[in-house]
């Protein structure tokens, strides 16, 4: 078997992550199997990245990258897609026949056409929207959010300029219709942290987005349950959506 076409995920660490049973159940089910192969390239450095693409020259036709480098990866990328430098965050990176390489980013996509489709959207797409978290996912969700018409809080516990506390978040909790959680908090194996909102406030207006996708349903959504939230979405159809539009970019 001689592979000619690999693929990988970019990050670290990666336990967490189903990307390369997505794609090789994808290249299987496609009859690809024989010539085309996705790894995991755990790195602990981005510029790790560099010596990756050089031990794979004229093989490495693209890469998925997800926690820490979305942002990092940027600056060590030939071009970048006008949409991923609006967002700030590049998690798709294709490789051409002369080495080459253009960012892109597949989060966008992934979230928005999962937020249009659930059928809780007419309920909350009034309201505000919350955005847990500050790295490269949480650039493309507010991107999403803010192109859907939707006002976007974003919250960190360390808040700077156009950002809110946790504290002036729980003050302000009747105006909110959509929370979703972009940071790794319930993440396998930490799979029962969860981030620090007061989960008492929560009611049936509010409606709760997870992006982690393993486990399947988070300590953050259990909790929301728990409390009687108007509905859940969990991670994984994200992750399939980004997933399926990063191979089309690809294959383009």
């Amino acid at each position: 078997m001689s592979i000619s076409h690999l693929y990988g995920l970019l990050g670290y660490p990666l336990g967490h992550s189903f990307s390369k049973k997505y794609f090789t159940e994808k290249f299987e089910k496609w009859g690809l199997s024989e010539s085309h192969s996705y790894e995991q390239f755990e790195i602990p450095q981005i510029e790790d990245f560099l010596t990756l693409k050089s031990a794979h020259k004229g093989q490495l036709k693209g890469l998925n990258v997800t926690i820490p480098y979305k942002q990092q990866i940027m600056s060590l990328l030939d071009e970048i897609d006008p949409a991923a430098a609006k967002i700030g965050a590049v998690n798709t990176i294709k490789i051409f026949p002369d080495g080459k390489t253009k960012g892109f980013n597949t989060d966008y996509w992934g979230f928005r056409q999962t937020i249009e489709s659930w059928d809780a959207f007419p309920e909350f797409k009034s309201k505000k929207a919350v955005v847990l978290g500050q790295g490269g996912a949480a650039k493309a969700i507010i991107a999403a959010l803010e192109d859907l018409g939707i006002t976007v809080w974003k919250v960190s516990r360390t808040p700077v300029e156009g950002q809110i506390s946790y504290e002036d978040l729980a003050a302000a909790m009747d105006e909110v219709g959509l929370i979703v959680n972009s940071t790794p908090l319930g993440m396998y194996p930490n799979i029962d942290s969860f981030p620090p909102i007061d989960y008492h406030l929560l009611n049936n207006q509010h409606y709760l987005y997870d992006i982690v996708y393993n486990p399947l349903r988070t300590a953050f959504l259990e909790k929301g349950v728990a409390q009687g939230v108007g509905g859940v979405y969990e991670g994984l159809e994200m992750l399939h959506g980004q997933a399926d539009k990063a191979w089309e970019i690809w294959n383009a």
